[in-house]
């Protein structure tokens, strides 16, 4: 086998017994981290009720209730079709598209009020192609989470994922961008760029951004907008230091 043939056939071949998607997602880790990243984006305050959103990377829909609690018209996307069989199961009425964000579909049939994309783009080899995908997408605002690497330089930092667990890289590539990387590629693609002030209650969420790394994940949130929003949690800034949301 050439070694063309033998990379596309490990790019698209299955990952080997690949983990229970119910068993990582609600595992006690995975369920109190979305619990923090969900109460931290609810004391933004944003205008969410009500509106359509495009939801990218949902695993097996623990972040889409957000949504329909709030009156959305959701849009539920996901490249694993375990995960979306999971995702169907536990909210019949909402729409669903595997959607894998490595290699997205242009044209795209549709633009949403809102492209919610928390935790994903960490797990893709072509992030950059994915913001452009989502920003296409968004009509008003992109609300973006992603795991991210210490540092000043505009780096992508590309890494190795296991492709057999379920929340991972679908290929078994990802990426740990630094947030100037992330910042500058969305102020390329919308007007406004944000980021909260605070930070969710949680440890993977740093808050000096000027100290050493540690060896937890770090991770930060974004909110780019086609219309300037005032707002005192957001700035048009890399904040060095950040504090907690408050309870």
């Amino acid at each position: 086998m050439s070694i063309l043939r033998k990379s596309i056939f490990q790019l698209f071949r299955k990952p080997a017994n690949p983990m229970d998607p119910i068993a990582v997602f609600h595992s006690e880790h995975y369920q109190r981290h979305n619990q923090k990243r969900l109460e931290h984006l609810a004391s933004l305050n944003l205008e969410v009720a009500g509106k359509s959103v495009l939801e990218v990377g949902a695993g097996i829909g623990d972040h889409t209730g957000f949504f329909l609690e709030r009156g959305c018209q959701v849009l539920s996307t996901e490249a694993r079709q375990e995960n979306l069989k999971v995702l169907r199961r536990r909210h019949p009425d909402v729409r669903t598209l595997q959607l894998n964000l490595d290699y997205p579909p242009f044209p795209f049939d549709g633009q949403y009020d809102i492209v919610y994309c928390y935790g994903m783009l960490y797990h893709l080899s072509n992030p950059e192609a994915a913001l452009a995908f989502m920003a296409r997408c968004a009509r008003h605002l992109l609300l973006l989470e992603t795991r991210v690497s210490f540092g000043e330089g505009e780096l992508v930092n590309l890494c190795v994922e296991d492709a057999r667990i379920p929340s991972h890289s679908l290929l078994g590539q990802g990426c740990r961008p630094t947030r100037p990387w992330v910042f500058k590629q969305l102020k390329a693609l919308f007007p406004f760029v944000y980021m909260p002030l605070t930070q969710p209650c949680h440890e993977e969420f740093p808050l000096d951004w000027n100290a050493m790394p540690t060896e937890t994940p770090s991770r930060s949130v974004f909110v780019a907008a086609r219309q300037q929003i005032a707002h005192p949690l957001l700035v048009e800034a890399i904040p060095m230091r950040q504090h907690r949301m408050r309870p």
